[in-house]
Protein backbone atom coordinates (compact mmCIF):
# COMPACT_ATOMS: atom_id res chain seq x y z
CA UNK A 1 0.00 0.00 0.00
CA UNK A 2 1.31 3.41 -0.87
CA UNK A 3 1.93 5.90 1.83
CA UNK A 4 -0.56 8.74 2.00
CA UNK A 5 2.19 11.19 1.11
CA UNK A 6 3.08 9.23 -2.04
CA UNK A 7 -0.57 9.06 -3.16
CA UNK A 8 -0.96 12.78 -2.71
CA UNK A 9 2.21 13.40 -4.66
CA UNK A 10 1.01 11.33 -7.62
CA UNK A 11 -2.40 13.02 -7.71
CA UNK A 12 -0.88 16.48 -7.45
CA UNK A 13 1.62 15.69 -10.20
CA UNK A 14 -1.09 14.41 -12.54
CA UNK A 15 -3.27 17.41 -11.86
CA UNK A 16 -0.41 19.82 -12.60
CA UNK A 17 0.35 18.07 -15.88
CA UNK A 18 -3.31 18.20 -16.88
CA UNK A 19 -3.52 21.88 -16.00
CA UNK A 20 -0.43 22.61 -18.05
CA UNK A 21 -1.94 20.81 -21.06
CA UNK A 22 -5.15 22.80 -20.66
CA UNK A 23 -3.22 26.06 -20.42
CA UNK A 24 -1.20 25.18 -23.51
CA UNK A 25 -4.25 24.19 -25.53
CA UNK A 26 -6.08 27.28 -24.34
CA UNK A 27 -3.12 29.42 -25.39
CA UNK A 28 -3.10 27.81 -28.84
CA UNK A 29 -6.83 28.46 -29.23
CA UNK A 30 -6.40 32.08 -28.16
CA UNK A 31 -3.53 32.55 -30.61
CA UNK A 32 -5.52 30.98 -33.44
CA UNK A 33 -8.49 33.23 -32.71
CA UNK A 34 -6.31 36.35 -32.63
CA UNK A 35 -4.95 35.43 -36.06
CA UNK A 36 -8.49 34.90 -37.35
CA UNK A 37 -9.50 38.33 -36.06
CA UNK A 38 -6.45 39.98 -37.63
CA UNK A 39 -7.03 38.31 -41.01
CA UNK A 40 -10.70 39.30 -41.10
CA UNK A 41 -9.78 42.86 -40.08
CA UNK A 42 -7.28 43.03 -42.96
CA UNK A 43 -9.81 41.75 -45.50
CA UNK A 44 -12.51 44.16 -44.38
CA UNK A 45 -10.07 47.08 -44.19
CA UNK A 46 -9.02 46.39 -47.78
CA UNK A 47 -12.65 46.46 -48.89
CA UNK A 48 -13.32 49.69 -47.01
CA UNK A 49 -10.18 51.55 -48.12
CA UNK A 50 -10.50 50.24 -51.66
CA UNK A 51 -14.08 51.57 -51.80
CA UNK A 52 -15.30 48.13 -52.87
CA UNK A 53 -18.42 47.95 -50.71
CA UNK A 54 -21.74 48.68 -52.46
CA UNK A 55 -23.01 51.87 -50.91
CA UNK A 56 -20.25 51.61 -48.31
CA UNK A 57 -22.30 48.98 -46.46
CA UNK A 58 -20.53 46.06 -44.76
CA UNK A 59 -22.15 42.61 -44.62
CA UNK A 60 -24.00 41.80 -41.41
CA UNK A 61 -22.43 39.76 -38.62
CA UNK A 62 -24.28 36.57 -39.58
CA UNK A 63 -23.11 36.88 -43.19
CA UNK A 64 -19.52 37.49 -42.14
CA UNK A 65 -19.66 34.47 -39.82
CA UNK A 66 -20.90 32.27 -42.67
CA UNK A 67 -18.43 33.66 -45.22
CA UNK A 68 -15.36 33.24 -43.04
CA UNK A 69 -16.34 30.36 -40.77
CA UNK A 70 -15.79 32.41 -37.63
CA UNK A 71 -17.73 32.73 -34.37
CA UNK A 72 -19.68 35.89 -33.67
CA UNK A 73 -17.17 37.01 -31.03
CA UNK A 74 -14.31 37.00 -33.56
CA UNK A 75 -16.37 38.94 -36.12
CA UNK A 76 -17.34 41.53 -33.53
CA UNK A 77 -13.73 41.92 -32.43
CA UNK A 78 -12.56 42.51 -36.02
CA UNK A 79 -15.30 45.12 -36.51
CA UNK A 80 -14.35 46.76 -33.22
CA UNK A 81 -10.76 47.15 -34.47
CA UNK A 82 -11.98 48.88 -37.61
CA UNK A 83 -14.22 51.17 -35.57
CA UNK A 84 -11.26 52.05 -33.36
CA UNK A 85 -9.34 53.04 -36.52
CA UNK A 86 -12.19 55.35 -37.49
CA UNK A 87 -12.92 53.43 -40.71
CA UNK A 88 -16.44 52.18 -39.98
CA UNK A 89 -19.43 53.02 -37.82
CA UNK A 90 -22.54 51.18 -36.77
CA UNK A 91 -25.96 52.86 -37.03
CA UNK A 92 -28.97 51.39 -35.30
CA UNK A 93 -31.40 50.03 -37.85
CA UNK A 94 -29.01 50.56 -40.77
CA UNK A 95 -26.00 48.39 -40.01
CA UNK A 96 -22.27 48.88 -40.30
CA UNK A 97 -20.96 51.23 -42.97
CA UNK A 98 -17.71 52.86 -44.05
CA UNK A 99 -17.18 56.41 -42.86
CA UNK A 100 -13.97 57.15 -44.77
CA UNK A 101 -13.28 57.15 -48.48
CA UNK A 102 -9.52 57.25 -49.14
CA UNK A 103 -8.15 58.55 -52.41
CA UNK A 104 -5.52 56.59 -54.35
CA UNK A 105 -2.86 57.68 -56.78
CA UNK A 106 -0.28 55.86 -58.85
CA UNK A 107 3.33 55.94 -57.71
CA UNK A 108 4.51 57.86 -60.80
CA UNK A 109 1.78 60.44 -60.26
CA UNK A 110 2.89 60.77 -56.64
CA UNK A 111 6.42 61.42 -57.92
CA UNK A 112 5.10 63.95 -60.39
CA UNK A 113 6.85 62.11 -63.23
CA UNK A 114 3.70 61.23 -65.20
CA UNK A 115 0.60 63.18 -66.13
CA UNK A 116 -2.11 62.59 -63.52
CA UNK A 117 -5.31 60.86 -64.54
CA UNK A 118 -8.35 63.12 -64.94
CA UNK A 119 -9.78 61.86 -61.65
CA UNK A 120 -6.47 61.85 -59.75
CA UNK A 121 -6.28 63.86 -56.55
CA UNK A 122 -3.01 65.23 -57.95
CA UNK A 123 -4.81 66.69 -60.97
CA UNK A 124 -5.27 70.04 -59.25
CA UNK A 125 -7.86 68.60 -56.86
CA UNK A 126 -6.25 69.65 -53.60
CA UNK A 127 -5.98 73.04 -51.94
CA UNK A 128 -2.99 74.09 -49.82
CA UNK A 129 -3.19 75.72 -46.44
CA UNK A 130 0.20 77.39 -46.25
CA UNK A 131 1.81 77.33 -42.81
CA UNK A 132 5.16 78.90 -43.72
CA UNK A 133 6.68 80.41 -46.86
CA UNK A 134 9.91 82.15 -45.97
CA UNK A 135 13.59 82.29 -46.86
CA UNK A 136 15.65 80.70 -44.08
CA UNK A 137 19.21 79.37 -43.63
CA UNK A 138 19.42 75.78 -44.86
CA UNK A 139 19.57 73.43 -41.82
CA UNK A 140 22.62 71.17 -41.60
CA UNK A 141 20.71 67.91 -42.15
CA UNK A 142 18.95 69.33 -45.21
CA UNK A 143 22.25 70.73 -46.46
CA UNK A 144 23.85 67.30 -46.28
CA UNK A 145 20.94 65.73 -48.21
CA UNK A 146 21.02 68.44 -50.88
CA UNK A 147 24.80 68.70 -51.12
CA UNK A 148 24.80 72.40 -50.28
CA UNK A 149 26.66 74.36 -47.57
CA UNK A 150 24.77 74.68 -44.27
CA UNK A 151 23.25 78.11 -43.87
CA UNK A 152 22.72 78.60 -47.60
CA UNK A 153 19.54 80.63 -48.14
CA UNK A 154 16.61 78.40 -49.09
CA UNK A 155 12.86 78.65 -49.37
CA UNK A 156 11.03 76.78 -46.62
CA UNK A 157 7.54 76.11 -47.91
CA UNK A 158 5.30 74.23 -45.51
CA UNK A 159 1.67 73.46 -46.19
CA UNK A 160 -1.25 71.14 -45.48
CA UNK A 161 -2.86 69.58 -48.54
CA UNK A 162 -6.66 69.64 -48.26
CA UNK A 163 -9.05 67.50 -50.27
CA UNK A 164 -12.72 68.30 -49.84
CA UNK A 165 -11.54 70.47 -46.93
CA UNK A 166 -10.05 67.43 -45.13
CA UNK A 167 -6.28 67.25 -44.52
CA UNK A 168 -4.41 64.59 -46.52
CA UNK A 169 -0.79 65.39 -45.78
CA UNK A 170 1.59 67.86 -44.16
CA UNK A 171 4.66 68.75 -46.23
CA UNK A 172 7.77 70.78 -45.38
CA UNK A 173 9.91 71.65 -48.41
CA UNK A 174 13.44 73.10 -48.43
CA UNK A 175 14.06 74.47 -51.93
CA UNK A 176 17.35 75.90 -53.12
CA UNK A 177 17.83 78.94 -55.31
CA UNK A 178 17.41 79.70 -58.21
CA UNK A 179 14.27 77.50 -58.15
CA UNK A 180 13.28 79.06 -54.84
CA UNK A 181 13.17 82.47 -56.47
CA UNK A 182 10.47 81.30 -58.87
CA UNK A 183 8.52 79.41 -56.18
CA UNK A 184 8.58 82.18 -53.58
CA UNK A 185 6.11 84.53 -55.23
CA UNK A 186 4.16 82.23 -57.55
CA UNK A 187 0.53 81.75 -56.44
CA UNK A 188 0.15 78.37 -54.70
CA UNK A 189 -3.34 77.33 -55.72
CA UNK A 190 -3.57 73.53 -55.86
CA UNK A 191 -0.85 70.87 -55.52
CA UNK A 192 2.95 70.98 -55.34
CA UNK A 193 3.55 69.80 -58.90
CA UNK A 194 1.08 72.33 -60.24
CA UNK A 195 3.05 75.00 -58.36
CA UNK A 196 6.29 73.84 -59.98
CA UNK A 197 4.65 73.97 -63.41
CA UNK A 198 3.03 77.36 -62.80
CA UNK A 199 6.36 78.76 -61.56
CA UNK A 200 8.21 77.43 -64.61
CA UNK A 201 10.38 75.05 -62.58
CA UNK A 202 11.32 71.94 -64.54
CA UNK A 203 12.60 68.86 -62.77
CA UNK A 204 14.19 65.66 -63.97
CA UNK A 205 13.52 63.06 -61.29
CA UNK A 206 11.98 62.48 -57.87
CA UNK A 207 12.97 59.99 -55.18
CA UNK A 208 10.94 58.73 -52.22
CA UNK A 209 12.09 57.11 -49.01
CA UNK A 210 8.88 55.72 -47.52
CA UNK A 211 8.33 54.62 -43.94
CA UNK A 212 5.73 54.68 -41.19
CA UNK A 213 5.63 56.74 -38.01
CA UNK A 214 3.25 57.55 -35.22
CA UNK A 215 1.91 61.09 -35.27
CA UNK A 216 3.39 63.36 -32.62
CA UNK A 217 0.94 65.75 -30.92
CA UNK A 218 1.82 68.64 -33.26
CA UNK A 219 1.47 66.63 -36.50
CA UNK A 220 -1.67 64.98 -35.13
CA UNK A 221 -3.28 68.36 -34.49
CA UNK A 222 -2.56 69.52 -38.06
CA UNK A 223 -3.81 66.30 -39.65
CA UNK A 224 -6.74 66.03 -37.20
CA UNK A 225 -5.83 62.53 -36.03
CA UNK A 226 -5.22 61.24 -32.49
CA UNK A 227 -1.65 61.54 -31.22
CA UNK A 228 0.05 58.20 -31.82
CA UNK A 229 -2.01 57.42 -34.94
CA UNK A 230 0.00 55.83 -37.76
CA UNK A 231 1.01 58.10 -40.62
CA UNK A 232 2.89 57.44 -43.83
CA UNK A 233 6.25 59.24 -43.69
CA UNK A 234 7.85 60.17 -47.01
CA UNK A 235 11.21 61.88 -47.50
CA UNK A 236 11.38 63.24 -51.03
CA UNK A 237 14.24 64.70 -53.03
CA UNK A 238 13.85 66.34 -56.44
CA UNK A 239 16.57 67.02 -59.01
CA UNK A 240 16.61 69.35 -61.97
CA UNK A 241 17.00 68.19 -65.58
CA UNK A 242 20.79 68.16 -65.13
CA UNK A 243 20.58 65.91 -62.06
CA UNK A 244 21.25 68.63 -59.45
CA UNK A 245 19.32 68.30 -56.19
CA UNK A 246 17.26 71.37 -55.44
CA UNK A 247 14.40 70.27 -53.13
CA UNK A 248 14.05 68.17 -49.99
CA UNK A 249 10.61 67.51 -48.50
CA UNK A 250 9.36 65.78 -45.36
CA UNK A 251 5.80 64.62 -45.90
CA UNK A 252 3.45 63.12 -43.30
CA UNK A 253 0.38 61.56 -44.88
CA UNK A 254 -2.85 60.30 -43.38
CA UNK A 255 -2.75 56.59 -44.20
CA UNK A 256 -6.52 56.33 -43.76
CA UNK A 257 -7.19 58.91 -46.47
CA UNK A 258 -4.40 58.62 -49.03
CA UNK A 259 -3.01 55.49 -50.66
CA UNK A 260 -0.21 55.05 -53.19
CA UNK A 261 -0.61 52.36 -55.83
CA UNK A 262 2.57 50.83 -57.26
CA UNK A 263 2.66 48.36 -60.11
CA UNK A 264 5.69 46.59 -61.56
CA UNK A 265 6.16 44.34 -64.56
CA UNK A 266 8.56 41.44 -64.29
CA UNK A 267 11.30 41.38 -66.91
CA UNK A 268 12.37 37.87 -68.01
CA UNK A 269 15.98 36.97 -67.29
CA UNK A 270 18.47 36.32 -70.08
CA UNK A 271 18.38 32.60 -69.21
CA UNK A 272 14.59 32.56 -69.64
CA UNK A 273 14.82 34.35 -72.97
CA UNK A 274 17.47 32.01 -74.35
Amino acid sequence: MSAPGSLNTRVTSGTSTGNARCLRSGGVRDAARSHDVRRLRDLLRSAVQGDRLPGGQLPGEAELMAQHGLPRAAVREALALLRAEGLIERTQGIGTHAVTHPVSTGITEAHGTSSPAPTSVLNRRTRPRVLDRSVVPLPAVAAERLGAPPGTPCLRLEYVALHEEEPLWLATNYALFPEAEKLRDCPFITDWYALLADAGVEFGASEFVIGAETADPHTAAVLTVPAGAPVLAIEQTIVDVAGRLFDLAFIHTRADRFRIVSRGTRTPTLEELS
